[in-house]
Protein backbone atom coordinates (compact mmCIF):
# COMPACT_ATOMS: atom_id res chain seq x y z
CA UNK A 1 0.00 0.00 0.00
CA UNK A 2 1.32 3.24 -1.01
CA UNK A 3 1.23 6.23 1.37
CA UNK A 4 1.81 9.61 0.82
CA UNK A 5 1.89 12.48 3.38
CA UNK A 6 1.96 16.17 2.96
CA UNK A 7 3.89 18.64 5.03
CA UNK A 8 4.80 22.54 4.66
CA UNK A 9 1.46 24.37 3.79
CA UNK A 10 0.35 27.38 5.45
CA UNK A 11 0.05 31.59 5.66
CA UNK A 12 1.85 33.10 4.00
CA UNK A 13 2.02 37.14 2.39
CA UNK A 14 2.46 37.33 -1.47
CA UNK A 15 5.92 36.86 -2.47
CA UNK A 16 7.13 35.00 0.28
CA UNK A 17 7.95 31.17 -0.03
CA UNK A 18 7.33 28.03 1.37
CA UNK A 19 8.60 24.57 1.08
CA UNK A 20 5.88 21.48 0.91
CA UNK A 21 7.43 17.90 1.34
CA UNK A 22 5.83 14.64 0.30
CA UNK A 23 6.84 11.41 2.31
CA UNK A 24 6.51 8.22 0.62
CA UNK A 25 6.15 4.78 2.44
CA UNK A 26 8.93 2.09 0.61
CA UNK A 27 10.58 2.81 -2.52
CA UNK A 28 8.19 4.91 -3.86
CA UNK A 29 10.33 8.51 -4.90
CA UNK A 30 13.14 6.65 -6.38
CA UNK A 31 10.51 4.01 -8.36
CA UNK A 32 7.97 6.40 -9.70
CA UNK A 33 7.32 9.58 -11.21
CA UNK A 34 5.84 11.93 -8.85
CA UNK A 35 3.78 15.36 -9.26
CA UNK A 36 2.23 17.42 -7.27
CA UNK A 37 -1.14 19.46 -8.44
CA UNK A 38 -3.64 22.04 -6.58
CA UNK A 39 -6.97 22.77 -5.84
CA UNK A 40 -8.66 25.66 -5.36
CA UNK A 41 -12.22 26.34 -4.20
CA UNK A 42 -14.59 25.91 -6.95
CA UNK A 43 -12.08 24.72 -9.74
CA UNK A 44 -11.23 21.54 -10.98
CA UNK A 45 -8.19 19.91 -9.69
CA UNK A 46 -5.10 21.10 -11.59
CA UNK A 47 -1.02 19.59 -12.85
CA UNK A 48 1.55 22.02 -10.69
CA UNK A 49 4.61 19.90 -11.46
CA UNK A 50 6.02 16.42 -11.79
CA UNK A 51 9.70 14.72 -11.80
CA UNK A 52 10.52 11.25 -13.38
CA UNK A 53 12.45 8.68 -11.26
CA UNK A 54 15.32 9.55 -14.31
CA UNK A 55 14.62 13.56 -13.18
CA UNK A 56 12.39 14.85 -16.54
CA UNK A 57 10.86 17.91 -14.99
CA UNK A 58 7.64 19.59 -15.98
CA UNK A 59 5.60 22.53 -14.79
CA UNK A 60 2.83 24.30 -15.66
CA UNK A 61 3.35 27.49 -17.15
CA UNK A 62 1.82 29.32 -14.73
CA UNK A 63 4.62 28.56 -11.49
CA UNK A 64 7.79 28.54 -14.46
CA UNK A 65 9.96 30.51 -12.42
CA UNK A 66 8.98 30.54 -9.37
CA UNK A 67 7.94 26.62 -8.09
CA UNK A 68 10.99 23.99 -8.36
CA UNK A 69 10.23 20.06 -7.76
CA UNK A 70 12.57 18.24 -6.23
CA UNK A 71 13.24 14.59 -4.49
CA UNK A 72 15.27 12.39 -2.14
CA UNK A 73 15.79 9.48 -2.84
CA UNK A 74 16.99 8.71 0.27
CA UNK A 75 14.23 10.30 2.60
CA UNK A 76 11.64 8.64 0.04
CA UNK A 77 10.46 12.40 0.00
CA UNK A 78 9.47 14.80 -2.95
CA UNK A 79 9.53 18.51 -2.54
CA UNK A 80 8.14 21.49 -3.69
CA UNK A 81 9.73 24.87 -3.28
CA UNK A 82 7.26 27.91 -4.04
CA UNK A 83 8.94 31.59 -4.28
CA UNK A 84 7.10 34.59 -5.03
CA UNK A 85 3.99 33.46 -4.03
CA UNK A 86 0.86 34.92 -5.34
CA UNK A 87 -2.80 34.68 -4.14
CA UNK A 88 -3.56 32.88 -7.25
CA UNK A 89 -1.16 29.96 -6.14
CA UNK A 90 -3.91 29.91 -2.82
CA UNK A 91 -5.02 26.33 -3.10
CA UNK A 92 -5.13 22.48 -1.56
CA UNK A 93 -1.76 20.98 -3.13
CA UNK A 94 -1.89 17.50 -3.11
CA UNK A 95 1.04 14.68 -4.04
CA UNK A 96 0.89 11.79 -6.07
CA UNK A 97 2.69 9.11 -7.33
CA UNK A 98 2.32 6.89 -10.53
CA UNK A 99 3.36 3.93 -12.10
CA UNK A 100 2.52 4.76 -15.71
CA UNK A 101 5.35 5.26 -18.33
CA UNK A 102 3.09 8.16 -20.28
CA UNK A 103 5.23 10.29 -21.61
CA UNK A 104 3.18 13.31 -20.64
CA UNK A 105 3.70 14.07 -16.69
CA UNK A 106 0.43 15.38 -16.20
CA UNK A 107 -1.89 12.40 -16.46
CA UNK A 108 -2.30 8.69 -15.02
CA UNK A 109 -1.74 9.26 -11.27
CA UNK A 110 -2.56 6.25 -9.13
CA UNK A 111 -1.72 7.59 -5.71
CA UNK A 112 -2.97 10.64 -3.73
CA UNK A 113 -1.81 11.98 -0.70
CA UNK A 114 -4.87 13.98 1.32
CA UNK A 115 -3.53 17.48 0.23
CA UNK A 116 -2.04 20.43 2.39
CA UNK A 117 -3.96 23.69 2.43
CA UNK A 118 -1.90 26.75 0.72
CA UNK A 119 -3.12 30.32 1.64
CA UNK A 120 -1.57 33.30 -0.24
CA UNK A 121 -2.81 36.66 1.39
CA UNK A 122 -2.27 40.32 -0.81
Amino acid sequence: QVQLVESGGGLVQAGGSLRLSCKASGRVVSSYSMGWFRQAPGTEREFVAAITRGGRRDHVDSVAGRFTISRDNDKNTVYLQMNSLKPEDTAVYYCAARTSTLYSLRFDYDYWGQGTQVTVSS
